[in-house]
């Protein structure tokens, strides 16, 4: 049985967790991290000396750590060809777009946009840069709208590894506060596919405003 230790409201966690609610996987996840504390124990820090979420470990194995190692090894392991291929250039083409929405839409977004719009006062927050980051999203959504257009989901017909790093975001994206959001309608679309099915709904769509700080 797998065991992860993060908080439900955590990105990186609600990617694993999405990915092991797909493929059906049996699990134990403990609440962990930011207000819940326990990532500065002792236990914690062995298995993780970064003292970050999401950890996890997979019976009696090694603790995992970084949402993208976590992904792979469950990929790795558990994912059906749909969802992971096994030709060798077929993966490739699947892990490039997986690289590709985790770098340039989820870090981006969350560096640039959610961060400065959930963590900082009105009054010290640089709209003109999350602007300019919004901006820059629109144009990566493009890219992504070139794909949706011609099929449901990012490499065709079947959610893959790519999905949960490109979906993964787009919830805050979409109802973030203060935000004007600019999507593509096929991305649009391929959002509202997502927001149907029961892993997403339950693991991605989670409500995030206990990470804002106290006043």
């Amino acid at each position: 049985m797998l065991t992860i230790w993060g908080r439900k409201d955590s990105s990186n966690v609600q990617a694993v967790m999405w990915a092991v609610a797909e493929l059906g996987l049996p699990h134990t996840r403990h609440d962990i991290g930011h207000r819940f504390g326990g990532t500065d124990t002792p236990e914690f820090t062995a298995m993780n000396p970064n003292r970050l979420v999401p950890v996890m470990t997979d019976g009696d194995s090694i603790p995992l750590w970084e949402s993208g190692a976590i992904l792979r090894y469950l990929a790795n392991r558990y994912a059906p060809e749909s969802f992971w291929p096994s030709d060798p250039l077929a993966r490739a083409d699947t892990d490039r777009w997986a690289e590709w929405a985790k770098i340039n839409v989820s870090l981006a977004f969350s560096g640039s946009v959610f961060y400065p719009m959930m963590f900082h006062k009105p009054e010290q927050r640089n709209m003109a840069a999350v602007e300019t980051a919004m901006t820059t999203l629109t144009q990566r959504f493009r890219i992504a709208e070139a794909r949706l257009e011609s099929h449901p989901y990012m490499m065709g017909a079947d959610l893959t590894l790519a999905d949960i790093h490109f979906g993964n975001m787009l919830y805050r994206y979409f109802t973030l506060e203060g935000i004007t959001p600019d999507a593509p309608a096929a991305v649009r679309a391929y959002y509202d596919r997502l927001c149907a099915r029961p892993a997403y709904a339950e693991h991605v769509m989670v409500p995030y405003d206990a990470l804002r700080p106290r006043p």
